[in-house]
């Protein structure tokens, strides 16, 4: 009998009380260690929730009576210790209700910092906002190569809630732990553990050993040395908090984004008592939550949301081929190889296709690829002169300049060599697919793709049908769009599609204000302030003032009401050669300008209506005309898209909640011409 009861866990004694029952944790006894495995019922990414809280709360009132050497918290989803707190479980609520939830769910990550024994949190993935906030009521947090942890909540107009604004600034440099939270940047694995937030970070198969030396406690961290105690006297706060104020203002004004300003004055008051810091920052989160800000935030993280979820699973497409080494044609098949796509790459000439080799060893640096990744990645990148993959490929993309003689001469050399099946996909910007559809090898197969420049760090895609494609076709491309993680949106065949019909009057109206006499500088700063994230004579210089010409000449082309008219002095700009950026003199010489950064402090909202407006108005266009299939769609799009102002929720929601955006349009026609018509279907919007 005793040889069998040794071989009975505690948690298996008749004598023991029975576990808790959980639906998303997993409790793990072995040896003195009990290890409390995180696994979110239905879903392959965890979050915490305020079930995930309770559940712990449970749990760590059983080990704190079953007394382990050491606690161990962990993730079992192989993608990450915590994607962040649970945005449906909070995003309704208001006032005390928000206030009672913070006060809960601190008080279980109260009880665990409180735990009598070692604690460890061992982090892999994404750890991220609340799941970051766990770990850090933790002893010790022990991290797996490749983990990525941060604050990503300012970019929902918030700060941290769940204790993360006083445990990180007490943990760490807290100018450091400031800035990761302001800026909402993440510190990748040996950022953090150079930055003191890890105190070990170890290959998987030696996570036990480095476990065994917290529980024994042999891991050490500083506690933010020498600086966490200057800066834990108000007066030494208030200077560091007046430089962050500055470099907030200049990033995000306080007017439009109150959260960074919130946080500062936070650590600014009480970051030197935990305990004022932590009441403090719940009630501040609560006000936060209220906002006009983060209410628009949170609701383009739904419209991110549900981009995605919208798009199904099964692509099946496995290897790519891109015909085009162009900036373009490079970045989309560099993002494909990264997220585990075989790619190869096609072009006339040879150099361009080493040009790809090295930007994607660039693209694979920057996003934090570790050595064996961006090895990985690279192999399935093959240049391919001589067009072999395109027999081999399951979704072809035409990345080739933006002339339909040419790319119709490329589908002509497709036609009977595409494997039965595959897709042909153009990228492009400017073209109509129904001018360039009967040149395809099967027009049920074939459809936009419109990626946006830089597609490495520009979400969105635009799955682009005409009246011959297939459901399937589509299908299939907004599964392959997720699966390589960007966002698709479904859009029709227009002039521009979607998101270039919207930009274009934002462009082409600053133009016409430039031949009119209007400041430049004047002009981007009124847009900063808007809330755009760069004005329209530098973005017009970005794109190329040569493509601003190609797009606007398709649309007035193509379109019921024209865009504002090229002035002349434009195009003898283009064919002078000053196309912008890239040639290094454009609307701006680069050799001696900068375009400005910093919004206007007091600007003129003339110039904002006749910037913004007419986006508004293009929208409501395309809703009508059945581009794009709902209002939520459309905002999602132009904001993913062109970074149109987050905060203020998308065109189309600025202009539901502005209320008067219609009159002002009729007015500006009457003073400016028929390009400011407001559209028919602003009386079906709203």
């Amino acid at each position: 009998m005793s040889d069998v009861l040794d071989q009975i866990t505690p948690d298996e004694s008749t004598d023991a009380p029975k576990p808790a029952e959980t639906a998303h944790w997993r409790r793990e006894d072995r040896g003195g260690r009990i290890t409390l495995w995180l696994d979110c019922e239905g879903t392959g990414t965890n979050v915490i929730s305020e079930a995930v809280l309770r559940e712990l709360d449970t749990l760590l009132d059983e080990a704190k009576q079953a007394q382990p050497d050491v606690l161990v918290i962990r993730s079992a989803k192989p993608g990450g210790f915590a994607a962040g707190a649970d945005i449906d479980g909070f995003a309704d609520l208001r006032g005390e209700g928000a206030v009672e939830m913070l006060k809960q769910g601190h008080a279980v990550l109260d009880k665990l910092a409180a735990l009598p024994f070692p604690t460890v949190a061992v982090v892999h993935g994404a750890t991220l906002g609340g799941g970051f906030e766990l770990a850090l009521a933790c002893d010790h947090r022990i991290g797996v190569d490749g983990v990525k942890l941060g604050f990503p909540e300012i970019q929902l107009g918030l700060h941290p809630g769940l204790g993360g604004t006083f445990r990180l600034t007490r943990l760490i440099d807290p100018v450091a732990a400031m800035q990761m939270m302001l800026t909402g940047k993440s510190a990748h694995d040996r950022k953090a553990k150079k930055l003191g937030i890890l105190d070990a970070l170890v290959p998987e198969r030696h996570v036990d050993a480095a476990i065994d030396a917290a529980a024994k406690g042999k891991l050490t961290h500083d506690n933010g040395g020498f600086k966490a105690t200057a800066l834990r006297t108000r007066a030494a706060r208030s200077l560091a908090a007046n430089r962050m104020r500055s470099e907030s203002e200049k990033q995000a004004p306080r007017a439009h984004f109150p959260a960074p300003f919130a946080l500062i004055d936070l650590w600014q008051d009480h970051g030197g008592d935990p305990q004022r810091m932590q009441s403090a920052e719940i009630a501040s989160f609560a006000e936060l939550l209220d906002s006009t800000t983060a209410q628009n935030l949170i609701r383009v993280f739904f419209l991110r949301r549900r981009l995605k979820s919208g798009a199904g699973e099964d692509d099946g497409i496995a290897h790519v081929h891109v015909i085009g080494a162009g900036a373009m044609g490079a970045e989309i098949a560099a993002w494909s190889a990264m997220q585990g796509k075989r790619v190869t790459i096609e072009d006339v000439k040879l150099a361009p296709l080493g040009d790809t080799i090295r930007r994607a060893a660039k693209i694979y640096e920057k996003k934090h690829l570790s050595g064996i990744d961006a090895r990985d990645a690279l192999d399935r990148l093959m240049p391919d002169p001589d067009g072999l993959g395109r027999a081999r490929a399951d979704l072809v993309i035409e990345a080739a300049p933006e002339k339909a003689e040419l790319k119709e001469s490329i589908y002509a050399e497709l036609t009977n060599v595409m494997k039965p099946g595959a897709i042909l996909a153009t990228n492009t910007s400017s073209l109509r697919l129904a001018d360039l559809v009967d040149a395809a090898p099967d027009p049920a197969l074939f459809a936009g793709q419109h990626f946006f420049n830089p597609v490495s760090s520009m979400p969105l895609v635009e799955v682009v049908s005409h009246d011959l494609a297939s459901d399937a076709t589509l299908d299939r491309l907004a599964a392959f769009t997720a699966g390589i993680d960007r966002l698709p949106a479904r859009v029709a065949d227009y002039p521009g599609f979607l998101v270039n019909r919207v930009l274009a009057p934002y462009m082409m109206e600053a133009m016409v204000m430039l031949d009119e006499g209007h400041d430049k500088v004047a002009i981007d700063r009124a847009a900063l302030a808007f809330g755009m994230p760069m004005g329209p004579v530098s973005l017009a210089d970005q794109v190329g003032l040569d493509i601003c010409l190609e797009v606007a000449g398709s649309l007035n082309a193509g379109l019921d009401v024209p865009v504002a008219e090229t002035p002349e002095w434009l195009v003898k700009k283009v064919e002078a050669g000053e196309t912008g950026k890239k040639a290094g003199k454009g609307l701006y010489d680069y050799g001696s300008e900068k375009p400005p950064k910093e919004p206007a402090d007091r600007p003129d909202p003339a110039i904002i209506d006749r910037l913004i407006l007419p986006m508004c108005n293009a929208a409501v266009e395309c809703l009508r005309k059945g581009v794009v299939a709902d209002a939520e769609t459309a905002d999602a799009a132009v904001i993913f898209g062109t970074g149109f102002a987050p905060f203020r929720g998308g065109p189309l929601h600025y202009a539901k909640v502005r209320g008067d955006v219609q009159e002002v349009l009729a007015r500006l026609e009457k003073q400016h011409g028929p390009r400011f018509a407001p559209d028919p279907g602003w009386g079906d919007f709203g």
